[in-house]
């Protein structure tokens, strides 16, 4: 009875020294629609962790990468902070219809629709 005593409250112990670490990781999910409202499927989408980054295009926080069938992509292991999006496909993108997301919720799937025009 004492060793299981002992178990639970070393268990308890070792769960509340890990309080800090995260099961699900920051991500952020991506829509494209265009200005009609249709998503965009092969739309090519990258991030960027400040605005003077993403009016530079230089080091942008992810690789480019290409919205599915659905016009969905999917950033993982993200900081919890705003991001500046940059999203084109042929003669379409965002600028001046949205670039800045908010600032994305620690642990969650943060989801954001990005219009092209």
């Amino acid at each position: 009875m004492n060793t299981r005593i002992l178990a639970s409250f070393l268990l308890l112990s070792v769960t509340i020294a890990a309080g800090n670490y995260q099961v699900f990781k920051t991500s952020i999910k991506i829509t494209v629609i265009d200005e009609l409202g249709n998503i965009v499927e092969g739309a090519s989408v990258q991030i960027y962790g400040s605005e003077e980054d993403y009016r530079n295009e230089s080091n942008p926080v992810t690789d480019v990468a290409v919205t599915d069938k659905k016009g969905q992509v999917k950033f993982k292991e993200l900081e919890s902070k705003v991001y500046f999006v940059n999203v084109s496909k042929g003669d379409k993108n965002n600028i001046g219809a949205g670039v800045q997301t908010a600032k994305l919720e620690d642990g969650k799937l943060n989801k954001v629709n990005i219009v092209i025009e």
